[in-house]
């Protein structure tokens, strides 16, 4: 029996080497080099699929008309994915283990079932523990469609007999096509059963939500091609310790990225959350150092998140700096721009910040929070409890405008905050009631009027 033949293929970019090697030659990726079957050549496996896809067509008589959006009865859900589902659009959504995806899409079908033919396609869990957990979550199925089938040409075909509007399928990392004799979740696998799906989604207007696995690095398994050929990609974050979990868009053709949604895991399974902010703010009995509220925006929405930061004498010749939930690259920036702009020393102590709740802050306007938060630290001074803050600081000191910022001071006034300091450029013609709006310029200048409020 001939051996079979063997390619290594790069989980990031799908590239083939002859050999393995430590760095992928195309993407440059280190450690993505996987061995995998060479597959044997099938002309016809996508002939089913090719449809119109190879006429001519002018733009210009192209008739484009914006399809009315399904919504998923959580809200929460609904404002991830731009205000709802898409006909023939394909989700991917990624998350560890246990942290609420099926349950999530569980909850959606049950809804939309009610009004549109749906199928849930299981390749993890039997039909069973499927109906065993939809009674625990006391959900009413009604017309929804179970299908436990991990055969890609059983399940295309399925699909293209029932017309669903909505179907799920969980996992793609489960799926396995008949033309390749890799194992399902292997490179080539989920590659083809992934691509294969998301036409049948697309010609028939199917519109498909597929669950995917994460590696331990957080994220999705997989090639790389996977999140490039879907229309959105969500991402479930959260630690699994807290009952809150975080539903975040990274790539949405339909919509807004970078919108946040955010739930709590009750034993009726997932809720939407509608005031997100108090979650991120810590109650204190009393004023405390090291804490700053920073007025922050995820995607339309924004939100207040408590900023802490403990400043501690070094015990080593190399002092630390930890971020969690905020870059730690950028803490060691601002770090150096409060010592050369601000005269205030912390080369000799150990810097750590947190943001609340669990979520992870990307956005520079976090810059100002985490410095008076690390001031009010390093001199045991709290700042007052009222105080909301926001702004991005530069290499040269200065307090640098964000975007949104009318919106972030009328949140904050919502909440009751009473003070709020703000880079000059964002400066309101008029304050929200009840607020006092301080506009800085300089990052010394808001360690002064900061401390000031302290005193």
């Amino acid at each position: 029996m001939a051996k079979a033949r063997t390619t290594y293929v790069c989980a990031e970019c799908g590239a083939q080497a002859p050999r393995w090697q430590g760095q992928c030659p195309h993407c440059k990726a280190w450690n993505t080099l996987s061995e995998t079957v060479v597959e044997a050549g099938n002309g016809n496996r996508f002939a089913a699929l090719a449809g119109d896809t190879g006429k001519l067509l002018a733009l210009s008589e192209l008739e484009a008309r914006e399809e009315p959006r399904v919504p998923t009865g959580i809200p929460e859900f609904d404002r991830v994915l731009g205000g709802g589902l898409v006909a023939g659009g394909v989700v991917l959504i990624g998350g560890d283990p246990g942290i609420g995806k099926s349950t999530l899409l569980l909850q959606a079908l049950s809804v939309l079932a009610t009004q549109y033919p749906a199928i849930y396609v299981s390749g993890e869990e039997s039909g069973e523990q499927v109906a065993l957990r939809a009674r625990r979550l006391q959900l009413d199925p009604g017309e929804l469609q179970l299908l436990p089938e991990i055969n890609l040409e059983r399940i295309v075909a399925t699909l293209r007999e029932a017309k669903p509007r909505i179907a799920v399928i969980d996992s793609i990392q489960t799926v396995y096509s008949e033309a390749l004799s890799s194992a399902p979740g292997s490179v080539s696998q989920v590659r083809e059963c992934a691509a294969q799906l998301t036409r049948l989604a697309k010609q028939s207007g199917i519109t498909l939500i597929m669950v995917g696995h994460v590696t331990k690095d957080g994220a999705l398994a997989g090639p790389r091609v996977l999140e490039h050929i879907v229309d959105t990609v969500l991402y479930f974050e959260g630690d699994s310790h807290s009952s809150f979990r975080l539903v975040r868009a990274f790539k949405n053709r339909f919509g807004a990225v970078n919108e946040l949604g955010v739930f709590a895991m009750t034993d009726r399974g997932l809720r939407g959350v509608s005031n997100p902010s108090a979650i991120f703010l810590s109650q204190h009995d009393q004023e405390v150092s090291g804490s700053c509220v920073l007025i922050t925006q995820e995607g339309t929405r924004p939100l207040l998140v408590e900023i802490q930061a403990l400043v501690d004498s070094a015990h080593s010749p190399n002092p630390r700096r930890l971020g969690v939930g905020l870059e730690q690259n950028r803490l060691a920036m601002l770090l150096a721009v409060l010592h050369r702009h601000a005269g205030v020393v912390c080369f000799d102590q150990d810097v750590f910040v947190n943001a609340v709740g669990g979520v992870k802050v990307a956005e520079p306007a976090a810059d100002l929070a985490v410095l008076l938060a690390i001031v009010s630290s390093l001199r045991s001074r709290p700042l007052p409890r009222r105080l909301a803050v926001f702004g991005e600081v530069g290499l040269a000191g200065e307090i640098r405008p964000a975007p949104r910022g009318q919106e972030r001071l009328k949140e904050a006034a919502k909440l009751g905050f009473e003070v709020a300091i703000i880079p000059k450029a964002n400066a309101p013609k008029q304050a929200p009631e009840g607020m006092q709006v301080i506009a800085v310029d300089r990052i010394e200048q808001a360690i002064t009027r900061a401390g000031e409020l302290s005193g």
